[in-house]
């Protein structure tokens, strides 16, 4: 308390320049440490904070599983290439959170395009954060 002979400790909060109130782009996300593009041309982008545990994309795609602490799904990769496409697309098509607009999103990482689920049609990445 001042004036009781203790110095009390501040926090100064320096901003950071162009940081805080710069939108998220989510196609940046995890391309830090992400494999090169011509090893995994595909990625998922998974809004985990709006998951509602239905389960569907762990019964269309073997990358899908749910854990049992959280009662949410997770993948088990988010970067990976042609063989396993079709089963990501499957279970981004098939979550029904958001009013069946999903949560997992299937990015093509050449064009920064999300491929599925895809909801209004024109590439557009449909992340709500």
């Amino acid at each position: 308390m001042p004036g009781d002979g203790h110095r009390q400790s501040q926090i100064r909060r320096t901003p950071n320049p162009g940081m805080a109130d710069e939108p998220i782009d989510p196609s940046e996300i995890g391309e830090g440490d992400a494999p090169p593009v011509d090893e995994a041309p595909y990625k998922v982008i998974f809004e985990a904070n709006k998951c509602i545990a239905a389960g569907k994309c762990a019964e269309v795609s073997a990358n899908w599983t749910m854990d049992i602490t959280t009662g949410i799904a997770k993948p088990d990769v988010y970067f990976f290439d042609e063989p396993d496409l079709e089963h990501n697309i499957d279970a981004a098509e098939a979550c029904p959170a958001k009013k069946d607009r999903g949560v997992i999103h299937v990015v093509d990482r050449r064009t920064n395009e999300e491929i599925a689920p895809d909801p209004d049609g024109d590439g557009t990445l449909s992340v709500e954060w």
